[in-house]
């Protein structure tokens, strides 16, 4: 069964310290978002499958934007991890685990970042073989004090917290030595999105960007 960082292009926790984290509502602003990600210094976008149009944006976005690795996150069933395959998804995310979920996520060969949000589903998730995994709700399950408190005990988790995580609270979780990145849905906001306005995602981008370098990240991705 393949592992996440067994994947071509190793750990996805290593690629980017910050992932941005989209909601599209139309498929025609799925380029130029991504296009002012990689124009802002982030190399990946995690597009959600939240909306109808969201396997669309996906596909238009490994289609047209081949600098950028894209993934589909809130995959909650077995068939959303194929249909994001199909897509041209590069990775998953989802936001809880069930043995069904993991074994789907996993039969598609993509890196996968398998959600947990207690102890017990981390340890469920290293029992099945997987060591990097999301944490969410990250603010409403304890934040970056839960991290760093289960860091020790457990040391074979490695997380990618997301949920409620802001450019200010951002440093608290990337400073963890558990923590490889963070998902950030604030590199997006709706506003800007609405109006079309890349040169604000792109400003934003680049502020997250600085947060990369800080982990000692490189350009390059």
């Amino acid at each position: 069964m393949p592992r996440p960082s067994d994947v071509s292009g190793g750990s996805l926790l290593d690629r980017v310290a910050v992932l941005p984290v989209v909601v599209l509502d139309r498929v025609e602003d799925a380029v130029p978002v991504a296009r002012a990600l990689v124009a802002g210094g982030l190399p990946a976008i995690e597009l959600t499958l939240r909306t109808p149009v969201a396997l669309d944006a996906i596909r238009a976005i490994a289609d047209e934007v081949p600098e950028i690795l894209v993934g589909a996150g809130t995959v909650v069933t077995p068939g959303q991890a194929k249909q994001a395959l199909d897509a041209g998804a590069q990775f998953l995310v989802s936001p809880g685990s069930t043995p069904a979920l993991l074994a789907a996520m996993a039969e598609t060969g993509l890196r996968f970042l398998p959600g947990t949000a207690t102890v017990s589903e981390v340890l469920a998730v290293l029992e099945s073989g997987f060591t990097e995994m999301k944490f969410f709700p990250a603010e409403a399950s304890g934040g970056a004090g839960f991290l760093k408190a289960i860091g020790a005990p457990v040391p074979a988790a490695r997380f990618c917290p997301t949920g409620g995580i802001t450019v200010d609270s951002a440093p608290s979780y990337l400073s963890l030595p558990n923590v490889g990145c963070v998902g950030g849905s604030w590199l997006t906001p709706g506003d800007a999105l609405a109006r079309g306005d890349w040169s604000q995602v792109e400003q934003l981008a680049r502020e997250a960007a600085a947060l990369r370098r800080s982990r000692g990240f490189d350009d390059a991705g």
